[in-house]
């Protein structure tokens, strides 16, 4: 199945065409390089890793759904650099974090799972704004996910009310889309939603164990995905990362492992067992490639740590 920007019919259809699967002549292979974190509630320790995003100048942003503390690192080094937000009753305080999202300017966007809260905090992580609730209303989320910003919105999947909210970037609602069901377009479970370089709008729908792809607009595109183990299948897809070519690279909580697909869907390769060594993995959850370099950085939430690969080659 390719992903295009397909009409309605063929994306209905296109869900009920088998994984396509691409043979590269040299396949695209990753390396482990390094591990950043371990076990603890001190600077640089994880509790609970969920996603990431890269500040305006290349840092690594890191939330902890159990610390509440979203922190900052060198992404060549690994090297802790600070951290903001935290348990407290603060305007900048958190309580448990998951999606974070950095807009061209610079500020930086932190979804609060428990609260329904959007908190929003300038490129030196001072606090600005909050905004939304929790709830099932326009506007209000329940169990915030993995977002993303594209055209001046803020993208945010929520887990509790099975669709994206739609916001911009001065924290104003403006549409929703999705809704509970396994229909193409209907969600349940959305964990992550992020955007390629064409504009598409690329949700991990978790419990329904696919990929859906939508326009700016919330009009589904295209997708694929069906439960199983084999290549282009999963079990709980969780976090989504876009690199410079458009790749697609999907962390599975069942599978405890990466896919990675071409532009148009097909099948690259994959890396990944349960376990705690390096290359294996625990209750996988967001990631995130560094464009200029191709760096992958993944959540191993169960092994409290994130695991950096590399491309071994560049593939073809």
């Amino acid at each position: 199945m390719r992903i295009a920007l397909l009409g309605a019919a063929a994306a209905l259809a296109a869900f009920c065409l088998p994984p396509a699967i691409a043979r590269a002549e040299t396949p695209l292979r990753f390396e482990h390089v390094m591990t950043i974190g371990a076990e603890g509630t001190g600077e640089g320790q994880f509790k609970y890793v969920e996603d990431f995003a890269f500040t305006r100048d290349g840092k690594l942003l890191v939330t902890d759904a159990v610390t509440a503390w979203v922190q900052v690192f060198d992404p060549a080094s690994g090297k802790f650099i600070k951290r903001f937000g935290g348990k407290g009753e603060e305007d900048a305080n958190l309580d448990k974090p998951e999606g974070v999202a950095v807009d061209p300017d610079g500020n930086i966007f932190i979804a609060d799972y428990n609260t329904g809260f959007v908190k929003k905090y300038d490129a030196g992580f001072k606090w600005l704004l909050t905004f939304s609730d929790y709830g099932s209303a326009p506007g209000q989320n329940q169990k915030s996910e993995f977002m993303d910003i594209g055209f001046g919105r803020l993208y945010m999947p929520e887990a509790g009310n099975h669709r994206v909210n739609v916001f911009d970037l001065g924290g104003k609602f403006l549409f929703a889309f999705g809704g509970m069901g396994t229909e193409p377009g209907k969600m349940n479970n959305p964990e992550s939603a992020k955007f390629d370089s064409r504009g598409r709008l690329f949700v991990a729908d978790l419990k329904n164990d696919r990929i859906q792809v939508f326009d700016k607009d919330g009009k589904l595109t295209g997708g694929w995905g069906a439960t199983g183990t084999e290549p282009g299948q999963f079990r709980s897809p969780a976090g989504i990362a876009i690199d410079a070519q458009d790749r697609v690279y999907v962390t599975e909580i069942g599978n405890d492992r990466v896919q990675v697909f071409d532009a148009d869907g097909k099948f690259l390769t994959t890396w990944g067992q349960k376990g705690k060594g390096a290359g294996e993995f625990g209750n996988l959850h967001g990631i995130v490639v560094e464009r200029k370099t191709g760096t992958v950085f993944v959540a191993d939430s169960a092994n409290n740590r994130v695991q950096v690969f590399r491309p071994a080659n560049r593939g073809s």
